[in-house]
């Protein structure tokens, strides 16, 4: 185990500091020799993402270069990648020393670790875009061509422009093929365009000659995120609220339907990673998507991605519409579908229609779209199908305070569905702009429905919906934000509510 850097530092607390121009945050990627340094630079009045790598002096990039290349030679990168990253470090340590002694490189003991940074980089890791790849805060890396700066989305704050550029065409086009292969995939001037995902998760589209885009080769990878927003977390960013919360907990909690609609990067996973945590601990679910990023706090669980075609006539090809029709068969008690858009959708509504849980994404920024959406092609349900669906969460990609952010921005309940795609709705919760607030509009109409399904009062579910806000509310003022943390006290209450509510001095 190679203990000199630290490739998995504490995620550290960051400020939100309403004017960018006093903006400056330095915080470690890998200890003690790489961070990340925010900060508003006034020749360009911009906000800049510096990466900031440990210097090696002459004798230091000598010596780097010739165990790069003897090591090009020596070792099996797709071997080393496969490793877990305390072998992968060993495995490179190991490799290098070996070479220090049969090169007789001289060497002192704090150069080799910064050497040794380097060499893990570049092998194991994606090069200079690395450290990019380990910031927790990075949910997107933008690279659109030659001689421009790669950006960056944070999710404190947002898009940024990083310190790193490529130079020329041949680099960028190398880096690109370096994609290629970690994704498993193949790309050239014939098959110029990626996509694919990487080990971690993250996905990946890149375009490969400068005749598909005229900058030159691109990329464009959406972090996979291995440790999902908690519920509480996304009440500190005000993205819902704990009344918000607890009603999902409820209508997950008795098998209700739910999509969640929005534009691009409104937060339609993050919120459907969130909401799973209130699925009751025993339950199984099964979750399907075309890229891996749902990642469910629980063991009970099937994840099944989509498969493109190998060569000519989608051979080996295995669509979401296979894989969703399969999964029945796999007795779920909650299916997650990462994003409905085609012909898999009827299969998904009759699933719902027979009574089995699901939880969805879509894209559209209305319930009246969304229908619209559902009753086209290449779609077509019927409208006795959209009737399966409870409930509609449409997340907002909005401008609160000259900051970009994302808020749930109400909540629709469909109550019914003319054969002329009109809705009949039901709005209890919403999110008002002007106030950057939430408030309760009316009651809730599912709340009516899961009541004549499983012969619970109303009143009962009320009560329920109030102290659930309330515990919501006591966690997110008592900082409880921890994964593991937040998932335990929600399968805690399942099994006993009054211990639960007892520890957080919660009054039913």
């Amino acid at each position: 185990m190679v203990n000199f850097i630290d490739f998995n530092p504490t995620v550290p607390p960051l400020p939100r500091i309403e004017d960018k121009k006093k903006i400056n945050v330095r915080y470690m990627l890998a200890p003690p020799y790489t961070s990340a340094h925010i900060y508003w630079d006034s020749k360009i009045n911009e906000l800049v993402y510096d990466i900031e790598e440990p210097l090696l002096q002459d004798d230091e990039k000598e010596a780097l270069k010739r165990l790069e290349s003897a090591m090009l030679e020596l070792i099996n990168i797709n071997v080393a990648v496969d490793k877990t990253l305390d072998a992968a470090s060993e495995y490179i340590d190991k490799t290098a020393r070996l070479l220090i002694d049969e090169l007789n490189l001289k060497v002192s003991n704090e150069s080799y670790h910064k050497i040794f940074y380097y060499l893990f980089r570049d092998f194991i890791g994606l090069n200079e875009l690395d450290p990019l790849l380990r910031d927790y805060f990075i949910e997107d890396v933008e690279c659109n061509g030659v001689d421009t700066p790669v950006y960056v989305v944070h999710r404190v704050y947002r898009n940024l422009r990083t310190s790193l550029k490529y130079n020329d065409v041949e680099e960028i086009a190398s880096f690109v093929e370096k994609l290629a292969q970690r994704t498993g995939r193949y790309v050239s001037y014939a098959q110029p365009l990626l996509d694919g995902t990487l080990p971690d998760g993250s996905r990946v589209n890149a375009t490969y000659t400068k005749d598909v885009t005229s900058r030159g080769p691109t990329f464009t990878i959406r972090k996979f995120t291995k440790i999902p927003w908690t519920p509480t977390q996304l009440i500190t960013l005000n993205t819902v609220s704990p009344e918000m919360l607890a009603y999902f907990w409820i209508l997950i909690q008795y098998k209700s339907s739910i999509l969640i609609s929005g534009g691009t990067a409104s937060g339609k996973t993050t919120l459907l990673n969130a909401l799973a945590f209130f699925i009751p601990p025993e339950a199984r679910v099964v979750s399907i998507e075309d890229t891996r990023e749902i990642n469910l706090p629980r063991e009970n669980w099937l994840p099944a991605v989509s498969r493109t075609s190998i060569g000519v006539g989608k051979v080996g090809e295995v669509d979401l519409f296979a894989i969703l029709k399969n999964s029945f068969r796999q007795t779920p008690d909650y299916l997650i579908v990462g994003e409905v858009r085609g012909k898999e959708a009827s299969i998904l509504f009759q699933g719902m229609a027979s009574g089995h849980a699901a939880i969805s994404t879509m894209h559209a920024d209305s319930v009246d779209t969304l229908i619209q959406r559902l009753q086209t092609p290449p779609i077509e349900l019927s409208p006795t199908l959209v009737n399966s669906l409870d409930c509609v969460a449409i997340m907002s990609h909005a401008i609160v305070d000259k900051h970009e952010t994302r808020r749930l921005r109400e909540v629709v309940e469909i109550i019914n569905v003319n054969r002329d795609g009109t809705a009949l709705i039901n709005t209890p919760l919403k999110w008002d702009p002007a106030k950057d607030v939430f408030f309760f509009k009316k009651q809730s109409k599912v709340f009516e429905k899961i009541s004549a399904r499983h012969g619970i009062p109303v009143e009962k579910l009320e009560k329920e919906f109030t102290t659930r806000s309330k515990l919501m509310y006591a966690l997110y003022q008592q900082k409880v934000f921890r994964f593991e943390e937040v998932q335990k006290i929600i399968n805690d209450y399942y099994k006993n509510p009054v211990e639960v509510l007892s520890f957080y001095n919660v009054e039913e």
